[in-house]
């Protein structure tokens, strides 16, 4: 039976950027954007609304479902890889975490976060570096999306990034927290070994020597058009943490309003 864990991050984090480093260990099968919460979801919509199971014995079909949903899940990756150890990424595991511990107890969960002004910031810039792309957040006419305050607002309130930190802070409130493995971005770029030893130490498993932080190749693919101008998977050549930008790109003020916005996130995780 493979040993799944999973990888519930924030957009524009590092988890990418992690997935690909853990599957420098050959043991493991990192998946790009899996589909596979999708796949349990909608299964748990089905079971929960169709009149078939609901005229059925309540206990009966609540152990059929579960058993549907770890047999699924196996399943899924046996037909995608013989290895045994699976980090399946998907931005809804963390808030799942009760369903999740149903299926597998104690499961497993990475969360990479990042200074929340770095995130809006990744944003802004790949909204600028496609202007001949349709970006889904302006409307001329309306003036929706038409100034940078207007888009952060957009992104607060919207996918990927505001529902994200909603679910963050009620993981948080619900003390699922505390059954998660937090990496900051920051600190997984300035030191890189002691992020993946904490990793290892979490999923309780032996520490890979072989890692090579110089050098991170890219292992998992997707098809970035899919996901829009804001779906950039794409590592960059070389390991390195490069400057905050966020002050020049977002200006002084929209970071600070940022930074108040979520002084909840910045005590969380010990931003300055």
């Amino acid at each position: 039976m493979k040993k799944i864990f999973f990888n519930s991050s924030l957009p524009r984090s590092g988890s990418t950027l992690i997935s690909n480093i853990i599957a420098q260990n050959q043991e493991f099968y990192c998946t790009p954007t899996s589909g596979l919460g999708d796949l349990i979801l909608n299964a748990k919509n089905i079971y929960a609304h169709s009149q078939a199971i609901l005229a059925q014995d309540k206990e009966v079909m609540e152990s059929a479902f579960l058993g549907f949903c770890r047999a699924g899940m196996q399943g899924f990756f046996n037909n995608i890889t013989p290895k045994e150890f699976i980090v399946d990424k998907s931005r809804d595991w963390g808030i799942h975490y009760n369903l999740l511990n149903m299926l597998y107890p104690n499961p497993k969960i990475i969360c990479m976060v990042r200074d929340v002004r770095s995130v809006y910031c990744s944003m802004e810039k790949n909204f600028r570096k496609n202007p001949h792309r349709e970006s889904h957040i302006q409307n001329a006419p309306q003036l929706v999306g038409t100034t940078l305050d207007k888009r952060i607002n957009i992104w607060a309130d919207g996918v990927p990034v505001g529902i994200s930190m909603d679910r963050l802070k009620d993981c948080i409130q619900q003390g699922i927290d505390k059954k998660m493995l937090f990496i900051r971005y920051e600190d997984l770029m300035d030191n890189p070994e002691n992020e993946m030893k904490r990793l290892y130490e979490y999923l309780e498993l032996p520490y890979y020597e072989g890692h090579n932080f110089k050098n991170v190749a890219q292992l998992t693919k997707e098809n970035d058009l899919v996901h829009g101008i804001y779906g950039d998977h794409t590592l960059r050549p070389k390991f390195e943490r490069i400057p905050d930008d966020y002050n020049e790109i977002l200006g002084f003020e929209l970071s600070n309003n940022i930074k108040n916005t979520y002084k909840w996130f910045y005590n969380y995780f010990g931003y300055v």
